[in-house]
């Protein structure tokens, strides 16, 4: 028996109207919608709560099943959709097929239906609803932009060792810091090439394909972000704390140069779990120095256990602009292969058991 009136053979009820609610009790995506020509825009005669619940049909990269792809839908209160009745002229089960942006001549209107019923949406007026960053109307600036433009870091200060004159007279050559700039914020979008995506409390992501200054960018909303610039440099901005945890092994490897300036302190710890030979290596190529500054403070070494070993491949100097104490628990044994010289200004003082000059 062939049956000629079913679901999809039964017309099409189509109709456009807007989203109340989203506040699906099921927590399954769905919306209420108030369906123009089907419903009154009196709320006292219909009020959201007693609008039908529509699904709202998802793309093939969301199946809709087990929570996979995307999920739930991004309509939000005062969308204007496009859908269909699936149960025909009853028009009481609503599918929801997709959104209609458009250019709102006025804000919400809370005491009618057809509105955002929390006041929020649109958000302008005489404006389309396309993202403002994928426009770019300097008339018009999205806030996050502004924001950026007018909080760029600038005048970064790096290491600066002075030059000092070494205990054999040499000078120890300078190395003068410099400062480093955040780079200037590389948006240049060009309606249609930007493409756009925000969240509600501010999250964005950008894709740009602008001719000449193509880009991504992906932030939070309180402004940490990484940003992918046309000639592939990458800046990233850490508004709050930065962690970062590696299972297995760390690599890094830097072409050009590096710099690092702190404000707070600065700690490495290695070895944590006492493995043999997890040693804690440096080594600097040829023709370059190891130069250390502290400008007011001290330098302290000190191991637990373990000795203390210098070996200068030339010459060993050392000045001191105050005084010099050696504390030895145990012997002290000098070996000098060439002639020993010593000029002391004032006293000299030896004291010992024995005191052998020609033993």
């Amino acid at each position: 028996m062939t049956h000629n009136y079913f679901l999809g053979k039964d017309g099409f009820q189509w109709f456009t109207g807007v989203v109340e609610s989203r506040a699906d009790p099921l927590k399954a995506g769905r919306v209420k919608v108030r369906a123009v020509g089907y419903h009154t825009n009196d709320k006292e005669k219909l009020p959201t709560s007693d609008l039908p619940w529509a699904i709202c049909v998802l793309p093939t990269t969301a199946p809709g099943i087990s929570g996979l792809g995307s999920s739930p839908s991004f309509l939000v209160e005062g969308s204007w959709i496009w859908g269909y009745f699936r149960d025909g002229e009853d028009a009481q089960e609503p599918v929801v097929l997709g959104s209609l942006p458009g250019r709102p001549i006025e804000l919400s209107n809370t005491s009618k239906g057809f509105y955002d019923p929390n006041g929020i949406y649109p958000k302008y007026k005489n404006e389309p609803d396309v993202n403002r960053l994928a426009i770019n109307n300097e008339d018009n600036p999205h806030l996050a932009l502004t924001l950026r433009q007018s909080t760029r870091i600038t005048g970064i200060a790096t290491a600066d060792f002075n030059a000092i004159t070494a205990a054999d007279g040499s000078i120890i050559a300078a190395s003068d810091g410099d400062t480093f700039d955040q780079p200037s914020i590389p948006y240049n979008a060009s309606y249609p090439y930007n493409h756009v995506y925000e969240s509600e409390s501010g999250h964005i992501r950008e894709y740009d394909d602008t001719p000449g200054y193509q880009r991504i960018y992906e932030s939070h909303r309180t402004g940490t972000s990484y940003e992918i610039d046309s000639q592939g440099n990458k800046i990233d901005i850490i508004k709050g704390i930065h962690y970062t945890l590696v299972s297995s092994n760390n690599k890094a490897y830097i072409a050009g140069d590096s710099d690092i300036t702190i404000d707070g302190r600065h700690k490495i710890y290695i070895n944590k779990n006492n493995v043999l030979n997890n040693h804690y290596d440096i080594q600097i190529g040829a023709g370059a120095s190891i130069n250390i500054q502290v400008d007011s403070g001290d330098v302290n070494i000190h191991t637990v256990q373990g000795k203390i070993n210098m070996n200068a491949g030339g010459d060993y100097n050392l000045k001191v602009g105050g005084n010099m104490n050696v504390v030895v628990s145990g012997s002290i044994s000098e070996t000098v292969e060439g002639n020993k010289t010593s000029n002391t200004t004032g006293a000299v003082v030896h004291r010992g058991a024995t005191i052998d000059l020609n033993p």
